[in-house]
Order: C-alpha cells, then structure tokens, then sequence
C-alpha cells in the first residue's frame, strides 16, 4: 500500500529520467525503490490475525517503509532539485541510482540544504577535485555538504597550508588532498584547531618536518581523530613495553602510524598474544605493523602457517601483514616454494650408473 502511495505522489521526479531516452535508467530506479520498500514490509514480523487490525498493518507498512522516511516525506520538487545538483558530480545515471540505493538518507535531503549544497559543489569543483571524490565526499559525508561552504574552505585552506608548511610539493597537492578527502570524508567536520594541535604535539616529540610530511600522508585525514593526551600515554607505553630509545620510537610510529590510535589496554593485549606465540620483542620492533592485526587474526594466521611448516620465529613477521587477500596471496607463496623446489642450473644431473 505505502509503494503504491510512494508511486503516484513521486511519478514527476522519477518521469524525469526517461528524458533523452533514459528508460531503462528509470525502471531501474524504480525497481530498486520499490523492490526496497517492498522487502523492508515483508521483514515485519507477522503478527495474530486477531491483533492485525487494518489500521495497525498500515503502521506496521509505515514502520518498515520509513527506515528512510527522507523518501517518502520529500516531495517531488525537492526530490527533482537532489536530482539536478547529484547529477552535476555524477558521473552517470547509472552511479546516481546505485548511490540513491546505498546512501538514502543523503539523497533525499532537505530542501532548505540545496543552497548550502550547491555552494559547497562549486567549491570543490574549483579544486578540480575528481567528480568521484565529490560524489563520495556528498554521499558519505552529507553534513559537510549541507553546512556553509565557509566552514569547508577554512577546513580546506588548514589541510594545504599544514601540507605545503611541511615540504609537500605543490604540484602533488590535488592528489594529496583528493586521497585524504578520500580516507576519511569526515575529516572536514572537524575543527581546523584539532588538526594544528596533532602537528605541534608531534613536533614537540621530535618528529622532523620531513617526517611529519609523511605521517600526514600517511594517516591521510585520519590525523584528526586524534588528540595529543591519547597519543602521550599510548607513545609511553609503547615505549616502556618495547624498551627502545626515542629515536627507535619515532621510526616505529612512521612505518606504523596507526599505532598512535591504540589505546594501551589494546596494545597490552596484542603484545601479549604475540609474546605467547613465541614471537620475540625484536621482531615485533622490526615489523611494528603487525600490531595492526587483532589477537584473534593472529593466532588463526600462526596455525596456518604452522600446519604448513612455517616457523614465524626464525622466519620474517612480513608474511603475517596486511589483509586477508594479502595473506592469502604470501600464504599461495609459500605453498608454491613448498610444492616446486628451486632448480639450481649447476647442480650436478643425477644420471643412470
């Protein structure tokens, strides 16, 4: 009931997207809408017959329907107006319907915004950012959008002010800023204060500006989820429970910067599963990115490699890192040396006697 209702009071805004022979991109749209609704009403729970009055069913629709209710409450001039600004980072109907279907609740967006998002839009684009970033960055992280573009060009103006202060080259700063944008969208609804604060504490540890650079790159926009009391008990810990020197400290957090957000209970925790699986401290120093990896990764890891024959405690920490598909392919390795011998041309050739 609530679909067919949708239908008719939204069939203008989505009579749009047969314009110019697009069809196919309408009843596409329209299959994913209402197939959506139609599903989020059939996962309520039934209930007794006699306790399913017809004005209770409809509120149950509603109930399930409006998961999203910025789909239903918008009309369809505002639904039309989302429409035209999406379209202007879109790069094809076809990305817009499967953004509408992923992001809902930042399509279907006020109407009292699109002055705020159409500013913002024009911003970015005169960074000459990548329209896929936009897109991203507006469906991922809508509040940056709807809030005034001047709060975005401060947060902007900080992030390549700090880049440039630190040696980053300004031909690599559209880059540079459209991955950090990328990692974490969210980086511009912090306070442009939050991000100075992070650079001076870490300068104050004795991080050069070189090095620096390379933390901002790395963390990307992440730098800004921290705070420099977390960092101070987290760099402590670390190390009085690595018993390396300052200078050791500061090559650790560069090749693995994410140690900077672990609270110390966490990495009490990991140090200790690692430390019981045999694994000593100087390994753990010269590969410091296997911190990254929950206990429980860990240990389901070290038994297959074991049942392969693979000996973690002589043997590098490398093979441990990174994702799932990145173990798989270093574990593929290691079964491929296992299986094939390596052939040595000079070796004599064992012959009939």
């Amino acid at each position: 009931m609530l679909v067919a209702c949708f239908a008719v009071s939204h069939c203008s805004f989505f009579s749009s997207f047969t314009l110019g022979g697009q069809l196919a991109d309408f009843a596409s749209m329209w299959r994913l809408i209402a197939t959506s609704l139609c599903l989020r009403c059939q996962r309520v729970t039934a209930l007794p017959l006699n306790y399913r009055p017809c004005v209770t069913l409809s509120s149950a629709e509603n109930q399930a329907a409006t998961v999203h209710p910025e789909a239903v409450l918008c009309d369809p001039d505002q639904m039309q107006a989302q429409r035209e600004l999406w379209v202007s980072v879109c790069p094809n109907q076809k990305e817009l319907v499967g953004i509408i279907e992923k992001f809902p609740a930042s399509f279907f967006t006020s109407s009292s915004h699109h002055d705020n998002q159409r500013d913002n839009i024009a911003f970015f684009q005169s960074l000459n950012l990548n329209k896929r970033i936009i897109t991203k960055l507006m469906a991922s992280a809508p509040q940056s959008f709807s809030r005034p573009v001047e709060q975005n060009e401060v947060m902007v103006r900080t992030l390549q002010q700090a880049y440039q202060e630190l040696g980053g080259e300004e031909a690599n700063m559209k880059i540079w800023l459209q991955k950090l944008l990328s990692q974490n969208p969210f980086v511009l609804l912090k306070p442009p204060e939050v991000l100075r604060q992070n650079l001076l504490f870490l300068r104050d540890r004795g991080f050069s500006t070189a090095e620096l650079l390379r933390l901002l790159s790395k963390l990307r926009g992440f730098v800004t989820e921290l705070n420099p009391d977390s960092m101070r008990r987290t760099l402590a810990y670390s190390h009085d429970t690595m018993g390396c020197s300052e200078a050791e400290l500061r090559d650790i957090i560069i090749n693995c910067p994410a140690l900077l957000y672990y609270h110390e209970a966490i990495l009490a925790e990991r140090f200790q599963g690692l430390l019981s699986a045999g694994i000593s401290m100087s390994q753990i120093i010269e590969t410091p990115t296997v911190l990254e990896l929950t206990t429980q990764i860990v240990n389901y890891r070290l038994q297959r490699l074991r049942a392969h024959g693979y000996d973690v405690r002589t043997g590098s920490l490398e093979v441990l890192n990174g994702t799932k598909k990145d173990f798989e392919m270093s574990y593929g390795k290691l079964q491929l040396r296992r299986e094939r011998p390596l052939f040595n041309p000079v070796a004599p050739l064992k012959g009939d006697d």
